[in-house]
């Protein structure tokens, strides 16, 4: 019996320990949203996928679709998010939005436009920037409303959320008040 084999991109939000040297990673991908995957003997020191498959990694990943769930075939290390970070803050906003990647998103439904705007977000989070906290505020928003939790009679005119360039046009335009009464009331709403 063959499995199907799917080659996608994924970002690695999140793993722990099964059995001796196996490890189950939570992934969200490009073409099959966020699933958990296996990976077999990966904490062994000898494992090639180890370095591949560290948290806040984006990666390129072959997953297979067995009876048992999804498992890992291959990886092709990328971009680790967290170790680009150029200061304590910045790691801690790549953090905290994965940790919301991690809540908000809720099985495998394929979410293309979000993991591109996420790996975009990643990349501006990164660097040292003067606004970090409505940088934050915009892609979390963001976030949410491509994940449906707002509404869109409550989002801004004035709000775009695609172009990181434009962060000082925003913060003229936007209320940083407004945006955090209105992502609060979609995490309240949301149950999660």
């Amino acid at each position: 019996m063959s499995y199907q084999t799917y080659i996608t991109e994924a970002l690695v939000c999140g793993s722990f320990d099964r059995n001796t040297s196996d490890k189950v990673f939570l992934l969200f991908t490009r073409e099959a949203g966020m699933l958990y995957a296996t990976a077999r003997s990966v904490r062994e020191e000898r494992s090639k996928q180890r370095s591949a498959l560290q948290e806040f990694s984006q990666i390129k990943v072959a997953l297979i679709k067995g009876k048992q769930g999804w498992r890992v075939g291959s990886t092709v290390a990328g971009l680790n998010y967290f170790s680009l970070a150029e200061s304590r803050e910045a790691r801690g906003s790549v953090v905290m939005i994965f940790k919301m990647l991690r809540r908000f998103i809720q099985g495998e439904e394929p979410s293309p436009k979000l993991f591109d705007f996420c790996v975009e977000a990643f990349i501006e989070l990164t660097k040292n920037i003067q606004d970090r906290s409505f940088l934050e505020l915009i892609i979390q928003f963001k976030i949410m409303i491509d994940l449906g939790y707002i509404d869109e009679k409550d989002i801004p005119a004035e709000f775009t959320g695609s172009h990181f360039s434009d962060i000082d046009l925003y913060k003229d335009k936007l209320s940083a008040v407004k945006l955090k009464s209105l992502l609060d009331k979609a995490i309240e709403n949301s149950h999660l």
